[in-house]
């Protein structure tokens, strides 16, 4: 839920800040997600296979939790288009490192007769994060008079 609701808060404002604060172009916001999410699904592809093929899940999903957490702090400081890139494809690297191997480890730790419901609880989890992370992000915005490094605050 933690990470659902830091990425909300800030890939909802990302393209403003990017064009705001960094003078970007609309453009250069599309590719720059283009980039991003293409580098999401390379990942996806092979780590599943890499969690099988090694035996242990946790240890990956471990890493690409704290990938995406750690990147995420990058961006408040970003002060060029190309490193809102690099934090933006690192962290989506982080959510393709980790989506087969944390749902296989679900799998492995749910019994049959609860795995629906703990998947189900997993999916609410998550949607609660990108519902209350934007929420979050407007009242930081609003209380720091639109600061999108909150210095003022």
């Amino acid at each position: 839920m933690l990470t659902a609701m830091s990425s909300a808060m800030i890939y909802g404002l990302l393209p403003v800040f990017l064009v705001k604060a960094l003078g970007v172009s609309i453009a250069s916001v599309g590719l720059i997600e283009g980039v991003a999410e293409a580098a999401t699904s390379f990942i996806k592809i092979a780590s599943g296979a890499v969690s099988d093929r090694i035996g242990r899940r946790k240890p990956l999903v471990v890493f690409s939790y704290t990938l995406s957490a750690i990147t995420k702090t990058i961006f408040p400081i970003a002060g060029t288009a190309l490193a809102v890139l690099a934090a933006r494809v690192i962290d989506r690297m982080g959510k393709g490192i980790r989506d087969a191997p944390r749902d296989a480890f679900l799998a492995d730790l749910t019994t049959e007769e609860i795995r629906g419901a703990g998947f189900g609880l997993r999916l609410a989890l998550a949607i609660t994060g990108f519902v209350v992370g934007p929420l979050i992000a407007v009242v930081l915005m609003k209380l720091s008079g639109d600061d999108f490094r909150l210095g003022n605050v």
